[in-house]
Formats: structure tokens, sequence, C-alpha cells
């Protein structure tokens, strides 16, 4: 199952979702952008920066209308990140309008997070761990899986919440309940789907841009719902773990003294910073809270959409949490939250220094200071981008230095093949450029034409005419008598740089071969018109001396002369 991917005909291959992938889980072919699901950690993040808004998500709706259509009992699981991020009055009023689309029942997902909790708070009183890192988000777990799996025994061996308030649900509600999660994480749907660890514990994942789509077509008011109370009992603290420092505040809530350091880390690049320092084996006796979005869950990438403002968004939820004290009257009964983290590493092919030598000069890379490390193609270095082509994650044309200058190539090509003088002259009657023809005919080098005026070489009339009319000039016969030729002559305006575009097809070889062809043709019709008068004067004799009239012959002889001058009219 791909939860993510792009629309082949909405992807511009701008590379923007490349550039802000930091796990690099993008290929492109043939311009267009697919995510590669063994390498993705699901965080949403290239979906937020399309600009094309070409994202696809697998989305379980029509699986979840299915449910409520056969009449199963469906309860959701809402992240309490909706307290920060859905618009409403009252927050029962949530409650309400999600049992108006059918649910059975609607209880927090901080209901579970108050289990997983209580097993952080027992790995600290243990103190068997030298470094103690949350495993709430499921993008952390992948990236550190895939990435840094040398670190999957720091990793806290719990369920997410969501996986513990699922099973929690099924323990109450018996095994045949359908229970779908509702929240802000992209990611989820491939832990409770993808993940055969924890698989069974959810059934389905709506997003909060989902649900309130659903609640427009429905023509659900949240605005007119009743204050409807949640099926669970209260959360408490654990309704603080959607905002970055909610997990250690809920963990220290039931805790006195530990000698574990809490510091929480939010942030894909911080999280990454994070890792790498924790491989160097130079950080111990700290409990990491750590989230790939930037301010926790209420920034996840489907709930951005409604909630532009962090701060906003922070507040609304600390505001309504007004207890934060630890939480009580939740069983976690016989529910098993034990989850074991193994080393998923990623391992593409590496190449060898003749490999990336020759895939660097595919790109027009030939020395050190060829590599210009732009980073456009969304690589940081050209080298990485060279080694991502090896792997065939990228294409060589992503490389836009690379690509301009075989644009320029190409068009210098064109340019200085053509046999006509093509020439731009400014408003100032300056030469900005010209081809390879007009530079043999100037007898200058390119250096020198660009320092030069037009009118130094041939008379500058009609392009002082165009440039200051604007109007166009196209296939003018004329004489460019300094260089002894015979042209065609086109001049075009170009409005964006206040010049012209200048063409001299060199027509003195036609000319002359059509002067040389009439002449021939006028030789012939002089030579008919001395047969015709020499056959005048003997056709004269001979009727004289027959009685004949020589009216016929001269007919004869005149159509013949006349048909040679009529062709050359024509």
């Amino acid at each position: 199952m791909r939860v993510i991917d792009f629309k082949d005909a909405s992807c511009k291959h701008c590379y923007k979702c490349v550039r802000h992938c930091e796990v690099k889980a993008i290929s492109v072919e043939n311009e267009q952008a697919h995510i590669m699901k063994d390498h993705c950690i699901n965080c949403g993040h290239c979906l937020e920066v399309c600009p094309q808004n070409a994202k696809t998500f697998a989305s379980d709706m029509d699986r979840v209308k299915g449910y409520l259509r056969q009449g199963m009992k469906t309860i959701i699981s809402i992240a309490p990140s909706y307290l920060g991020v859905l618009e409403y009055d009252k927050p029962g009023q949530v409650v309400d309008a999600l049992k108006r689309l059918g649910f059975y029942e609607v209880r927090e997902t901080a209901e579970g997070a108050a289990l997983v909790t209580r097993e952080y708070r027992k790995l600290l009183a243990e103190k068997k761990m030298p470094n103690i890192i949350t495993t709430c988000c499921p993008s952390v777990n992948d990236l550190i899986e895939k990435y840094y799996p040398s670190l999957a025994p720091m990793m806290a061996p719990v369920v997410s919440p969501m996986i513990a308030h699922g099973r929690l649900i099924k323990d109450i509600y018996g095994e045949d309940v359908k229970v779908v999660f509702l929240g802000p994480c992209i990611a989820k749907k491939e832990e409770a789907i993808g993940d055969e660890r924890v698989r069974g514990a959810i059934d389905a994942i709506l997003t909060f841009e989902e649900i309130v789509k659903w609640w427009r077509t429905e023509g659900i008011d949240i605005h007119q719902c009743e204050d409807l109370p949640m099926g669970n009992p209260s959360p408490k603290v654990n309704q603080l773990y959607p905002i970055s420092g909610g997990v250690i505040t809920s963990v220290l809530a039931g805790i006195t003294d530990d000698q574990y350091y809490k510091v929480h880390i939010d942030g894909l690049k911080a999280c990454m910073e994070l890792f790498a320092e924790l491989e160097k084996g130079e950080v111990s006796g700290c409990f990491f809270e750590v989230n790939v979005c930037e301010g926790g869950c209420i920034k996840g990438p489907a709930s951005d959409k409604w909630q532009q403002s962090l701060i906003k968004a922070k507040m609304d939820l600390e505001g309504q949490v007004k207890h934060r004290e630890e939480a009580d009257g939740i069983d976690g009964r016989n529910i098993v939250l034990y989850k074991e983290f193994r080393d998923r590493g990623v391992h593409d092919k590496q190449p060898s220094a003749q490999e990336l030598q020759i895939v660097l000069r595919a790109m027009g890379k030939y020395t050190k200071a060829d590599e210009l490390n732009c980073g456009a193609c969304g690589y940081p270095t050209c080298r990485a981008k060279a080694i991502a082509v090896y792997q065939k994650k990228a294409e060589i044309g992503m490389c836009l230095p690379y690509a301009v200058a075989q644009a320029e190539s190409m068009s210098n090509i064109v340019m200085d093949v053509t046999p006509s003088m093509i020439l731009i002259i400014d408003k100032d009657m300056r030469i900005r450029e010209c081809n390879k023809k007009a530079r043999e005919l100037l007898g200058v080098s390119r250096e020198e034409a660009l320092e030069r005026y037009i009118f130094e070489f041939i008379d500058d009339k009609d392009i002082a005419d165009v440039l200051a009319t604007k109007k166009q000039i196209i296939h003018k016969k004329l004489n460019l008598d300094t260089m002894k030729l015979k042209v065609v002559e086109s001049i075009i305006y170009i409005d964006s740089l206040e010049s012209v575009l200048v063409t001299y097809q060199d027509i003195t070889r036609e000319e002359k071969a059509k002067e040389q062809h009439y002449n021939l043709k006028m030789e012939t019709v002089e030579m008919a018109q001395k047969v015709i008068d020499k056959q005048m004067m003997v056709a004269q004799e001979i009727a004289g001396l027959l009685g004949e009239t020589t009216a016929e012959t001269k007919v004869t002889l005149s159509k013949l002369r006349d048909s040679i001058l009529f062709e050359e009219e024509d």
C-alpha cells in the first residue's frame, strides 16, 4: 500500500518536493516525482510544499462509509489535537457532529496516551536504558529504524497512543467493533495498516481535512450541534500530547524524582541532528520526546489548512486542558503495550569512484570548479546528486546549470549553423549579439562586435525606422554595398529588450544566376530577331519570284520571338 504519492499530470518537475525531503525518499523518472515507499517516513512535508497540489492520498473514506452503511458498530478515536485545530464553540459539538454521521461513540486518543505515559514512567523508574526515545510519532519511528537503526535499542518499546487506544476500545466493546482514528497525521495510516507488529488495533484512518469536507457534504454545521460528552473518562494532562513538550509534561505529572534529563525535540532536521549526535555515543542519561512535525501534532500535514498559526493552536489547546494532574479512571486491563523496534535500514548501492566520475562528466562536471552545489535539483551537492543519478533516484536533467547550458548550447548551434546574418541591435544602435556568419561578413570577433555600432558597417536607416515605429520589415530586397551583397532583410522589434532582431539572407548568388539567365534569354531574342529579318529578306525575294505573300512566315517567326520575351516577363 502506498499512502502518499504525486499525480502524474500535475507534477511540473520543479523538484521542490525533493528539496524539502530530508531523507531523499523521492525519485524522479521522466520528469515525474514518485515517493519511494521503502525510503519514505510518511511525514507529509513534500505534500505540504507542492505548489501544484499534486498530492494523492490513500483515503479510507469509502471504507468508513461502508462500515456505517452496513450498520457496524464504529467508534472514533479522536486525536486531542482537535482542541487546537477544528473550529467549534464548545468541544462537545465535535462529538455531536461525528455522531450525526453515524458513529456509535467518540473517545479521545489521549485515553490511550494515559496508558503510554504509565509505560514511560516504568522505564524511567527501571533506569535500565542509557537513553530513552519516545515512540509516539510513527514518522520518527520510521526515521530511526530506516536511517539510524543503531539507535533502535534506545527506542521506548511501547506502542503509540493510537494503537494503545485502539486495543483498549476493542477490549471494552469487543473485537467486532470497528475503530477509526481521526487526526492530523498521514503517517498514522502506514502505522495502522502497514506495520504488521500492530496491525488490527485500528481499522481505518480519517484526517481532519477529510472529516470537515464530509460535514460540509452532509450539511452539518458544527456550530449548530449540541455539546455532548466524550465517551471516555477525562485523560487530563495527557491531552497535551499533541504539543511540543506535552509528553514530558504528562510523564512528570506522576513522578517526583528520576535521573533522566528531559529534552523535547520537534522538526525533522532537529530530530536528524539529535540522532546523528546519539550515534556518536556522546550523550547519555536523557529522556527524549521527539516529533517530526515542528510544534508537535497540532501542525500535522492534515491539519495545516485550517490552523495556520502554531501559537494560536497551542494556546487554544492548552487553554482547554484544565487538568494538569495524572489521569485516573482509565483502566488498561490486559492491553498489550509492548512493541519491539528493529533495524529496517535502507541500503542503497553506492557508486565506485570511477562510476561517480562518469555520472559527473555526464552532468557537465569535469572539475571541482564545475561543481556549483547550488541545490536547485534538491540535493545539497553535485556529488550527492550524481550518486542519486547512479541509484536511479534522479535524472541528469534535474541540474539547473546543466539544463541552462544545454539550452544555450542548442541555441548557439542553431545560430551558428544558420547561413544568414543574425544580429540583435539595441536602441542605441549597439550590437548586442551576432552569429558566426555575421562575424565573418563584418570581419570582427564577437568580443569586438559587441563594442561596435551597426552603422559602422552598414546603412542603418531601416533599423532606425523599426526602432522608432516598432513596425517590422519582412523580406525586403536590398544591396549591402559595403559588403557587395544582395540580401533579403527582415527586422523584428523585441519589446522586452527595446531592441531589434535583424536577419540578412544572402541572395547574391541567386540574383547573379537570375541575371545571367536573363542575359541569355535576351541574347536568344536578338538572335531570333536577326533570323526573322534575314528570313524576311529571303522570303520577299522568293515571294517576288513566286508571287507569294510573306505574311505567314512573318507571323510564325514573330510568334517565336514574342514567346521568348513573354516567358521572360512571366
